[in-house]
Protein backbone atom coordinates (compact mmCIF):
# COMPACT_ATOMS: atom_id res chain seq x y z
CA UNK A 1 0.00 0.00 0.00
CA UNK A 2 1.20 3.51 -0.85
CA UNK A 3 0.83 5.35 2.43
CA UNK A 4 1.57 8.85 1.22
CA UNK A 5 0.60 10.88 -1.82
CA UNK A 6 3.77 10.49 -3.86
CA UNK A 7 2.45 11.08 -7.36
CA UNK A 8 4.26 14.16 -8.72
CA UNK A 9 2.57 14.41 -12.12
CA UNK A 10 -0.24 16.83 -11.28
CA UNK A 11 1.95 19.11 -9.21
CA UNK A 12 4.53 19.20 -12.01
CA UNK A 13 1.86 20.21 -14.51
CA UNK A 14 1.15 23.37 -12.52
CA UNK A 15 4.75 24.47 -11.90
CA UNK A 16 6.13 27.72 -13.28
CA UNK A 17 8.54 25.63 -15.34
CA UNK A 18 5.69 23.92 -17.18
CA UNK A 19 3.72 27.16 -17.54
CA UNK A 20 6.61 28.94 -19.24
CA UNK A 21 7.37 25.83 -21.28
CA UNK A 22 3.83 25.91 -22.63
CA UNK A 23 4.21 29.61 -23.41
CA UNK A 24 7.35 28.75 -25.34
CA UNK A 25 5.59 25.98 -27.25
CA UNK A 26 2.87 28.41 -28.35
CA UNK A 27 5.39 31.06 -29.38
CA UNK A 28 7.35 28.53 -31.43
CA UNK A 29 4.20 27.20 -33.10
CA UNK A 30 3.30 30.76 -34.11
CA UNK A 31 6.81 31.37 -35.44
CA UNK A 32 6.58 28.20 -37.49
CA UNK A 33 3.23 29.34 -38.89
CA UNK A 34 4.64 32.74 -39.85
CA UNK A 35 7.57 31.00 -41.53
CA UNK A 36 5.17 28.90 -43.60
CA UNK A 37 3.61 32.18 -44.78
CA UNK A 38 7.01 33.66 -45.63
CA UNK A 39 7.14 36.23 -42.80
CA UNK A 40 10.06 34.57 -40.99
CA UNK A 41 13.10 33.41 -42.99
CA UNK A 42 13.75 29.65 -42.68
CA UNK A 43 17.23 30.21 -41.28
CA UNK A 44 15.83 32.58 -38.63
CA UNK A 45 13.22 30.00 -37.64
CA UNK A 46 15.96 27.40 -37.39
CA UNK A 47 17.98 29.62 -35.06
CA UNK A 48 14.91 30.46 -32.95
CA UNK A 49 14.12 26.77 -32.44
CA UNK A 50 17.74 25.95 -31.72
CA UNK A 51 18.33 28.71 -29.16
CA UNK A 52 14.87 29.14 -27.63
CA UNK A 53 14.89 28.93 -23.84
CA UNK A 54 14.22 30.84 -20.67
CA UNK A 55 15.44 31.26 -17.12
CA UNK A 56 12.85 31.42 -14.36
CA UNK A 57 15.31 33.29 -12.15
CA UNK A 58 15.92 35.82 -14.91
CA UNK A 59 12.18 36.18 -15.57
CA UNK A 60 11.63 36.95 -11.89
CA UNK A 61 14.39 39.57 -11.94
CA UNK A 62 12.93 41.30 -14.99
CA UNK A 63 9.34 41.10 -13.71
CA UNK A 64 10.31 42.99 -10.55
CA UNK A 65 11.13 45.92 -12.82
CA UNK A 66 8.58 45.71 -15.64
CA UNK A 67 5.69 44.35 -13.53
CA UNK A 68 4.53 42.23 -16.49
CA UNK A 69 5.15 38.48 -16.62
CA UNK A 70 4.80 38.08 -20.40
CA UNK A 71 7.24 40.91 -21.12
CA UNK A 72 9.65 39.41 -18.59
CA UNK A 73 9.32 36.01 -20.28
CA UNK A 74 9.83 37.47 -23.75
CA UNK A 75 12.88 39.40 -22.55
CA UNK A 76 14.45 36.24 -21.15
CA UNK A 77 13.57 34.38 -24.34
CA UNK A 78 15.12 37.14 -26.45
CA UNK A 79 18.32 36.96 -24.42
CA UNK A 80 18.59 33.30 -25.35
CA UNK A 81 17.72 33.71 -29.02
CA UNK A 82 19.57 36.90 -29.89
CA UNK A 83 18.92 39.01 -33.01
CA UNK A 84 16.35 36.64 -34.51
CA UNK A 85 14.12 37.26 -31.48
CA UNK A 86 12.63 40.18 -33.43
CA UNK A 87 10.46 37.60 -35.19
CA UNK A 88 9.01 36.26 -31.93
CA UNK A 89 5.53 37.39 -30.77
CA UNK A 90 4.71 39.02 -34.12
CA UNK A 91 1.22 40.54 -34.07
CA UNK A 92 0.35 38.87 -30.79
CA UNK A 93 -1.04 40.04 -27.49
CA UNK A 94 -0.10 38.41 -24.22
CA UNK A 95 -3.26 36.36 -23.92
CA UNK A 96 -2.83 34.81 -27.35
CA UNK A 97 -0.05 32.98 -25.56
CA UNK A 98 -1.33 32.84 -21.98
CA UNK A 99 -4.84 31.51 -22.65
CA UNK A 100 -3.76 29.10 -25.36
CA UNK A 101 -1.03 27.75 -23.07
CA UNK A 102 -3.48 27.57 -20.18
CA UNK A 103 -5.74 25.36 -22.29
CA UNK A 104 -2.78 23.06 -22.84
CA UNK A 105 -2.10 22.88 -19.10
CA UNK A 106 -5.76 22.19 -18.23
CA UNK A 107 -5.94 19.60 -21.00
CA UNK A 108 -2.87 17.88 -19.56
CA UNK A 109 -4.42 18.00 -16.09
CA UNK A 110 -7.74 16.56 -17.24
CA UNK A 111 -5.95 13.66 -18.90
CA UNK A 112 -4.35 12.86 -15.52
CA UNK A 113 -7.74 13.10 -13.77
CA UNK A 114 -9.33 10.82 -16.38
CA UNK A 115 -6.59 8.26 -15.76
CA UNK A 116 -7.30 8.47 -12.01
CA UNK A 117 -11.05 8.07 -12.50
CA UNK A 118 -10.58 4.98 -14.64
CA UNK A 119 -8.46 3.49 -11.85
CA UNK A 120 -11.19 4.31 -9.32
CA UNK A 121 -13.84 2.71 -11.53
CA UNK A 122 -11.75 -0.43 -11.79
CA UNK A 123 -11.41 -0.68 -8.01
CA UNK A 124 -15.12 -0.04 -7.46
CA UNK A 125 -16.10 -2.69 -9.98
CA UNK A 126 -13.81 -5.24 -8.35
CA UNK A 127 -15.09 -4.48 -4.85
CA UNK A 128 -18.74 -4.37 -5.95
CA UNK A 129 -18.45 -7.82 -7.52
CA UNK A 130 -16.63 -9.18 -4.47
CA UNK A 131 -19.36 -7.98 -2.09
CA UNK A 132 -22.19 -8.59 -4.54
CA UNK A 133 -24.10 -10.89 -2.17
CA UNK A 134 -22.82 -9.53 1.17
CA UNK A 135 -26.05 -8.53 2.87
CA UNK A 136 -26.13 -5.25 4.77
CA UNK A 137 -28.95 -3.17 6.13
CA UNK A 138 -30.07 -0.27 3.97
CA UNK A 139 -30.57 3.00 5.78
CA UNK A 140 -32.91 5.84 4.89
CA UNK A 141 -32.91 9.00 7.01
CA UNK A 142 -30.14 7.25 8.97
CA UNK A 143 -32.69 4.65 10.14
CA UNK A 144 -32.70 0.96 9.26
CA UNK A 145 -34.87 0.37 6.20
CA UNK A 146 -34.56 -2.97 4.34
CA UNK A 147 -31.60 -5.23 3.56
CA UNK A 148 -29.51 -4.54 0.47
CA UNK A 149 -25.99 -5.78 -0.28
CA UNK A 150 -22.70 -4.02 0.23
CA UNK A 151 -22.00 -4.67 -3.43
CA UNK A 152 -25.05 -2.63 -4.40
CA UNK A 153 -23.72 0.31 -2.38
CA UNK A 154 -20.47 0.16 -4.32
CA UNK A 155 -22.28 -0.37 -7.62
CA UNK A 156 -24.10 2.92 -7.05
CA UNK A 157 -20.73 4.60 -6.51
CA UNK A 158 -19.35 2.97 -9.67
CA UNK A 159 -22.16 4.39 -11.79
CA UNK A 160 -21.78 7.82 -10.20
CA UNK A 161 -18.07 7.81 -11.06
CA UNK A 162 -18.91 6.75 -14.62
CA UNK A 163 -21.11 9.85 -14.98
CA UNK A 164 -18.25 12.01 -13.72
CA UNK A 165 -15.94 10.45 -16.29
CA UNK A 166 -18.31 11.44 -19.09
CA UNK A 167 -18.67 14.98 -17.70
CA UNK A 168 -14.92 15.43 -17.45
CA UNK A 169 -14.38 14.10 -20.96
CA UNK A 170 -16.89 16.68 -22.16
CA UNK A 171 -15.21 19.46 -20.16
CA UNK A 172 -11.90 18.40 -21.70
CA UNK A 173 -13.44 18.91 -25.12
CA UNK A 174 -14.75 22.34 -24.10
CA UNK A 175 -11.35 23.54 -22.86
CA UNK A 176 -9.34 22.10 -25.78
CA UNK A 177 -9.52 25.41 -27.64
CA UNK A 178 -7.12 28.28 -28.11
CA UNK A 179 -7.10 31.74 -29.64
CA UNK A 180 -4.38 33.57 -31.58
CA UNK A 181 -6.29 36.56 -32.92
CA UNK A 182 -4.69 39.68 -31.47
CA UNK A 183 -5.47 42.33 -28.88
CA UNK A 184 -9.26 42.21 -29.13
CA UNK A 185 -9.76 39.12 -31.28
CA UNK A 186 -10.04 40.80 -34.69
CA UNK A 187 -6.88 39.49 -36.40
CA UNK A 188 -5.83 43.04 -37.30
CA UNK A 189 -2.13 42.26 -36.96
CA UNK A 190 -2.16 38.51 -37.51
CA UNK A 191 -3.13 36.25 -40.37
CA UNK A 192 -5.94 33.83 -39.35
CA UNK A 193 -3.92 31.09 -41.03
CA UNK A 194 -1.32 31.49 -38.28
CA UNK A 195 -3.95 30.58 -35.69
CA UNK A 196 -5.14 27.58 -37.68
CA UNK A 197 -1.64 26.21 -38.19
CA UNK A 198 -0.32 26.87 -34.69
CA UNK A 199 -3.34 25.49 -32.85
CA UNK A 200 -3.43 22.36 -34.98
CA UNK A 201 0.23 21.77 -34.18
CA UNK A 202 -0.54 22.23 -30.46
CA UNK A 203 -3.50 19.85 -30.53
CA UNK A 204 -6.11 22.55 -29.94
CA UNK A 205 -8.99 23.92 -31.97
CA UNK A 206 -9.61 27.62 -32.70
CA UNK A 207 -12.64 29.28 -31.15
CA UNK A 208 -15.05 30.75 -33.67
CA UNK A 209 -14.85 34.16 -32.02
CA UNK A 210 -13.19 35.62 -28.92
CA UNK A 211 -12.25 38.86 -27.27
CA UNK A 212 -8.74 39.29 -25.88
CA UNK A 213 -9.34 36.14 -23.83
CA UNK A 214 -11.06 32.81 -24.03
CA UNK A 215 -14.42 33.29 -22.36
CA UNK A 216 -14.33 32.11 -18.77
CA UNK A 217 -17.41 29.91 -18.89
CA UNK A 218 -15.03 27.28 -20.26
CA UNK A 219 -12.80 27.47 -17.20
CA UNK A 220 -15.79 27.60 -14.86
CA UNK A 221 -17.06 24.39 -16.43
CA UNK A 222 -13.68 22.79 -15.79
CA UNK A 223 -13.88 23.65 -12.10
CA UNK A 224 -17.55 22.68 -11.99
CA UNK A 225 -16.85 19.10 -13.04
CA UNK A 226 -13.98 18.89 -10.54
CA UNK A 227 -16.17 20.21 -7.72
CA UNK A 228 -18.94 17.82 -8.70
CA UNK A 229 -16.55 14.87 -8.74
CA UNK A 230 -15.09 15.85 -5.37
CA UNK A 231 -18.60 16.17 -3.94
CA UNK A 232 -19.27 12.55 -4.84
CA UNK A 233 -15.95 11.48 -3.35
CA UNK A 234 -16.99 13.47 -0.27
CA UNK A 235 -20.26 11.50 -0.26
CA UNK A 236 -18.34 8.21 -0.36
CA UNK A 237 -16.10 9.44 2.46
CA UNK A 238 -19.10 10.44 4.58
CA UNK A 239 -20.53 6.94 4.14
CA UNK A 240 -17.22 5.41 5.23
CA UNK A 241 -17.10 7.74 8.23
CA UNK A 242 -20.58 6.64 9.27
CA UNK A 243 -19.83 2.96 8.72
CA UNK A 244 -16.73 3.27 10.92
CA UNK A 245 -18.69 4.56 13.91
CA UNK A 246 -18.25 2.33 16.94
CA UNK A 247 -21.97 1.56 16.99
CA UNK A 248 -21.90 0.52 13.30
CA UNK A 249 -18.32 -0.68 12.52
CA UNK A 250 -19.11 -2.32 9.20
CA UNK A 251 -16.12 -0.72 7.46
CA UNK A 252 -12.80 0.75 8.62
CA UNK A 253 -10.41 2.82 6.56
CA UNK A 254 -6.80 1.50 6.54
CA UNK A 255 -4.92 1.76 9.82
CA UNK A 256 -1.25 1.22 9.07
CA UNK A 257 1.50 -0.25 11.23
CA UNK A 258 2.70 2.29 13.77
CA UNK A 259 -0.23 4.65 13.17
CA UNK A 260 -1.76 6.33 16.21
CA UNK A 261 -5.29 7.68 16.41
CA UNK A 262 -5.18 9.96 19.43
CA UNK A 263 -2.58 11.61 21.62
CA UNK A 264 -4.79 10.90 24.66
CA UNK A 265 -6.70 7.68 23.89
CA UNK A 266 -4.58 4.77 22.66
CA UNK A 267 -7.62 2.75 21.58
CA UNK A 268 -8.69 5.24 18.90
CA UNK A 269 -8.80 4.39 15.19
CA UNK A 270 -10.35 7.40 13.51
CA UNK A 271 -11.49 7.82 9.87
CA UNK A 272 -9.07 10.72 9.44
CA UNK A 273 -8.43 10.19 5.74
CA UNK A 274 -12.13 10.13 4.91
CA UNK A 275 -12.54 13.27 7.00
CA UNK A 276 -9.67 14.88 5.09
CA UNK A 277 -11.45 14.10 1.82
CA UNK A 278 -14.60 15.78 3.10
CA UNK A 279 -12.66 18.86 4.17
CA UNK A 280 -10.71 19.27 0.93
CA UNK A 281 -13.81 18.73 -1.20
CA UNK A 282 -15.19 21.90 0.39
CA UNK A 283 -12.23 23.84 -1.02
CA UNK A 284 -12.95 22.66 -4.57
CA UNK A 285 -16.58 23.75 -4.19
CA UNK A 286 -15.47 27.14 -2.87
CA UNK A 287 -13.06 27.54 -5.80
CA UNK A 288 -15.95 26.95 -8.19
CA UNK A 289 -17.69 30.03 -6.81
CA UNK A 290 -14.62 32.11 -7.70
CA UNK A 291 -14.56 30.62 -11.21
CA UNK A 292 -18.18 31.64 -11.65
CA UNK A 293 -17.31 35.18 -10.58
CA UNK A 294 -14.58 35.23 -13.24
CA UNK A 295 -17.09 34.93 -16.08
CA UNK A 296 -18.39 38.55 -16.07
CA UNK A 297 -15.28 40.46 -17.17
CA UNK A 298 -15.40 44.08 -18.33
CA UNK A 299 -15.86 44.56 -22.07
CA UNK A 300 -13.24 42.68 -24.11
CA UNK A 301 -11.21 41.79 -21.04
CA UNK A 302 -10.07 42.88 -17.62
CA UNK A 303 -7.48 41.26 -15.39
CA UNK A 304 -9.65 40.43 -12.37
CA UNK A 305 -9.75 36.73 -13.27
CA UNK A 306 -5.98 36.34 -13.65
CA UNK A 307 -4.88 36.52 -10.03
CA UNK A 308 -7.59 34.17 -8.82
CA UNK A 309 -6.90 31.58 -11.51
CA UNK A 310 -3.31 31.30 -10.33
CA UNK A 311 -4.78 29.91 -7.12
CA UNK A 312 -8.04 28.16 -7.96
CA UNK A 313 -6.91 26.25 -11.04
CA UNK A 314 -3.78 24.54 -9.68
CA UNK A 315 -5.36 24.09 -6.25
CA UNK A 316 -8.52 22.47 -7.64
CA UNK A 317 -6.70 20.10 -9.98
CA UNK A 318 -4.08 19.11 -7.41
CA UNK A 319 -6.71 18.64 -4.70
CA UNK A 320 -8.91 16.56 -6.99
CA UNK A 321 -5.95 14.40 -7.94
CA UNK A 322 -5.07 13.93 -4.26
CA UNK A 323 -8.66 13.17 -3.24
CA UNK A 324 -8.91 10.56 -5.99
CA UNK A 325 -5.63 9.02 -4.81
CA UNK A 326 -6.86 8.87 -1.21
CA UNK A 327 -10.20 7.37 -2.22
CA UNK A 328 -8.59 4.65 -4.34
CA UNK A 329 -6.12 3.77 -1.59
CA UNK A 330 -8.84 3.61 1.07
CA UNK A 331 -11.02 1.34 -1.08
CA UNK A 332 -8.13 -0.95 -1.96
CA UNK A 333 -7.01 -1.38 1.64
CA UNK A 334 -10.03 -0.87 3.89
CA UNK A 335 -11.33 -3.49 6.32
CA UNK A 336 -14.87 -4.67 5.61
CA UNK A 337 -16.72 -6.63 8.31
CA UNK A 338 -19.55 -8.75 6.80
CA UNK A 339 -20.14 -10.42 10.17
CA UNK A 340 -20.85 -7.02 11.72
CA UNK A 341 -23.22 -6.27 8.86
CA UNK A 342 -25.26 -9.33 9.77
CA UNK A 343 -25.17 -8.37 13.44
CA UNK A 344 -26.52 -4.92 12.55
CA UNK A 345 -29.23 -6.45 10.38
CA UNK A 346 -30.44 -8.27 13.48
CA UNK A 347 -30.16 -5.16 15.65
CA UNK A 348 -33.85 -4.25 15.33
CA UNK A 349 -34.89 -7.85 15.99
CA UNK A 350 -36.69 -8.34 12.70
CA UNK A 351 -38.31 -4.95 12.22
CA UNK A 352 -36.66 -4.49 8.83
CA UNK A 353 -38.91 -7.28 7.47
CA UNK A 354 -42.10 -5.30 8.15
CA UNK A 355 -42.81 -4.63 4.47
CA UNK A 356 -42.50 -8.33 3.68
CA UNK A 357 -45.19 -9.07 6.27
CA UNK A 358 -47.35 -6.24 4.95
CA UNK A 359 -47.17 -7.50 1.36
CA UNK A 360 -47.90 -11.08 2.47
CA UNK A 361 -51.04 -9.88 4.25
CA UNK A 362 -52.18 -7.88 1.22
CA UNK A 363 -52.34 -11.13 -0.76
CA UNK A 364 -55.10 -12.27 1.61
CA UNK A 365 -57.78 -9.95 0.23
CA UNK A 366 -57.76 -7.50 3.12
CA UNK A 367 -57.52 -3.73 2.82
CA UNK A 368 -54.12 -2.08 2.80
CA UNK A 369 -55.08 0.10 5.74
CA UNK A 370 -56.07 -2.91 7.86
CA UNK A 371 -52.90 -4.80 6.92
CA UNK A 372 -50.78 -1.75 7.69
CA UNK A 373 -52.42 -1.38 11.11
CA UNK A 374 -51.72 -5.01 11.96
CA UNK A 375 -48.04 -4.73 11.06
CA UNK A 376 -47.47 -1.27 12.54
CA UNK A 377 -49.08 -2.26 15.85
CA UNK A 378 -46.58 -5.08 16.29
CA UNK A 379 -43.69 -3.00 14.92
CA UNK A 380 -44.21 -0.22 17.42
CA UNK A 381 -44.57 -2.70 20.28
CA UNK A 382 -41.34 -4.47 19.27
CA UNK A 383 -39.55 -1.12 19.06
CA UNK A 384 -40.88 0.26 22.32
CA UNK A 385 -40.47 -2.89 24.43
CA UNK A 386 -37.38 -4.30 22.66
CA UNK A 387 -39.17 -7.48 21.65
CA UNK A 388 -38.61 -9.85 18.76
CA UNK A 389 -40.79 -8.75 15.86
CA UNK A 390 -41.19 -12.22 14.39
CA UNK A 391 -42.36 -13.63 17.73
CA UNK A 392 -44.96 -10.89 17.97
CA UNK A 393 -46.21 -11.63 14.44
CA UNK A 394 -46.43 -15.35 15.26
CA UNK A 395 -48.39 -14.54 18.42
CA UNK A 396 -50.84 -12.13 16.81
CA UNK A 397 -54.15 -14.00 16.52
CA UNK A 398 -55.43 -11.79 13.72
CA UNK A 399 -52.28 -12.34 11.65
CA UNK A 400 -51.95 -16.11 12.15
CA UNK A 401 -55.51 -16.48 10.88
CA UNK A 402 -54.24 -15.08 7.60
CA UNK A 403 -50.63 -16.30 7.33
CA UNK A 404 -49.24 -19.82 7.76
CA UNK A 405 -45.99 -20.48 9.60
CA UNK A 406 -44.21 -21.13 6.28
CA UNK A 407 -45.46 -17.80 4.93
CA UNK A 408 -44.23 -16.01 8.05
CA UNK A 409 -40.84 -17.73 7.86
CA UNK A 410 -40.47 -16.64 4.24
CA UNK A 411 -41.17 -13.03 5.26
CA UNK A 412 -38.16 -13.12 7.57
CA UNK A 413 -35.72 -14.70 5.10
CA UNK A 414 -32.83 -12.71 3.60
CA UNK A 415 -32.93 -14.78 0.42
CA UNK A 416 -35.73 -12.70 -1.06
CA UNK A 417 -33.50 -9.63 -0.96
CA UNK A 418 -30.90 -11.32 -3.15
CA UNK A 419 -33.24 -12.37 -5.95
CA UNK A 420 -32.76 -9.29 -8.17
CA UNK A 421 -29.12 -8.55 -7.36
CA UNK A 422 -27.81 -10.32 -10.47
CA UNK A 423 -30.32 -8.39 -12.59
CA UNK A 424 -29.04 -5.07 -11.22
CA UNK A 425 -25.39 -5.98 -11.79
CA UNK A 426 -26.18 -7.17 -15.31
CA UNK A 427 -27.83 -3.82 -16.07
CA UNK A 428 -24.71 -1.96 -15.01
CA UNK A 429 -22.08 -4.14 -16.65
CA UNK A 430 -23.98 -5.39 -19.72
CA UNK A 431 -22.43 -2.72 -21.96
CA UNK A 432 -18.94 -3.84 -20.96
CA UNK A 433 -19.46 -7.43 -22.10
Amino acid sequence: MIERYTLPEMGAIWTEQNRYQKWLEVELAVCEAWSKLGKIPPQALQQIKKKAGFSIKRIEEIEKIVKHDMIAFLTSLSEHVGKDSRYIHLGLTSYDIVDTALSLVIKESFNKIIKDIKSLKKVLKSKALFYKKSVVVGRTHGVHAEPITFGIKLLVWHEEVERHLRRIQNALEVISFGRISGAVGTYVHIDPRVELYALKKLGLKPVKVSTQVLQRDRHAEALFVLALLCSSLDKFAVEIRHLQKTEVLEVEEPFTKGQKGSSAMPHKKNPVRAERISGLARVTRANLQVAMENIPLWHERDISHSSTERIILPDSFILTDFILFETIDILENWKVHPERMIKNINLTRGLIFSQMVLLALLKKNISRDYAYQLVQKNSLKAWKEDLDFKNLIQSDQEIIKLLSQDEINKCFSLESYLEKIDYIFDKVFSDEN
